[in-house]
């Protein structure tokens, strides 16, 4: 009896152990299914968190481009001084019906030109006396590779010869330059061509175009040699009033585009100008020319290399002053 009665409380204590770890089994078991998508989910917070912790984080400065040295700075022609402090490397003034140069600063230095050779551009296209109305269409073709600036005239905008021509010589598009030369019915090398024997008829010795937009730094010349390409264009009205507008709209299928000139001179007051290029390269620095009436004189103004954005405009305005000072009629 007394062992029967102790086997019977054995097999009761043993079941109840066995249901005791099935029991914690069973628990340990939810436990880790619960917990599972818990830590998933806690992970997935922690990216989540740190996603936006990177994305509010300060994004690093970009390192600004390195400056490119022009032309006329690695010959060290800006360490060249001069009476009026100029930032052009070169700076030329000429009276233009006296031809007595009234400033010369480095003026047989042979330096790229940039966009001034839109001037010349422009004088082939009035020469060669096309339809200015001829619609022409920008292409691929138009699209500068050698620097990789921006245009306004997005390929498929088709405008008239003469709309490109005054965007070429006022906002200095170089799509609208190219265009013109791509267009040219005897052909784009015969255009260059054309460039460069009028430089040789002007004599215009120190003077080479490659292209018709100035994007390429071979595009060079002097400043002796530009002032007498500034004299010539200056004799015809059209390129003096495309040059000197402030601006000009023209249709770009159902909208109106407004294009502004590149020289804030020709809005000044103090200024009249009868016609105008600027230009700009790495290579060349900023660029400026002008046949302008000063102290009641016609004088051609032609600066070079110019180190700084304003410097041209800047060095225009001292050379005036110091013209008026010195030449106006109640001096």
């Amino acid at each position: 009896m007394g062992l029967l009665g102790s086997t019977g409380w054995f097999g009761i204590d043993f079941e109840r152990r066995t249901v005791q770890r099935v029991i914690l089994s069973l628990l340990l078991g939810m436990l880790v299914w619960v917990g599972t998508p818990v830590q998933a989910q806690d992970s997935t917070s922690k990216t989540q968190r740190q996603a936006r912790q990177k994305a509010h984080k300060p994004a690093k400065k970009a390192k600004p481009a390195p400056v490119v040295p022009s032309v006329g700075q690695k010959s060290g022609l800006h360490l060249i001084k001069d009476d009026l402090d100029l930032r052009s490397s070169v700076a030329y003034v000429v009276d233009q019906d006296t031809q007595e140069v009234l400033f010369s600063k480095n003026n047989q230095a042979v330096l790229p030109i940039a966009s001034i050779t839109k001037l010349m551009t422009g004088v082939v296209i009035h020469e060669a006396n096309l339809d200015l109305s001829e619609s022409i269409t920008i292409t691929r073709e138009d699209i500068d590779t050698l620097k990789g600036s921006h245009s306004r005239l997005a390929v498929g905008v088709t405008l008239s010869r003469g709309e490109l021509l005054h965007l070429a010589l006022m906002a200095s598009e170089n799509r609208a330059a190219h265009a013109l030369a791509r267009t040219f019915p005897w052909g784009y090398d015969e255009f260059i061509q054309r460039m460069n024997d009028k430089a040789r008829q002007l004599g215009m010795q120190d003077t080479r175009y490659v292209e018709p937009t100035g994007l390429s730094s071979m595009n060079q010349s002097s400043a002796r040699d530009l002032a007498v390409l500034v004299d010539y264009a200056s004799q015809a009205p059209l390129l003096r009033e495309m040059s000197t507008t402030p601006n000009h709209s023209v249709m770009v299928g159902n909208r109106v585009m407004t294009f502004n000139t590149t020289n804030r001179l020709i809005k000044n007051p103090h200024w009249d100008i009868g016609l105008q290029k600027t230009g700009y390269i790495s290579e060349a620095g900023q660029c400026l020319v002008m046949q302008a009436k000063v102290a009641g004189r016609k004088l051609i103004m032609v600066f070079l290399d110019s180190a700084g954005r304003l410097s041209r405009v800047a060095d225009a305005e001292r050379v005036r002053r110091w013209l008026e000072q010195r030449y106006s009629p109640m001096a």
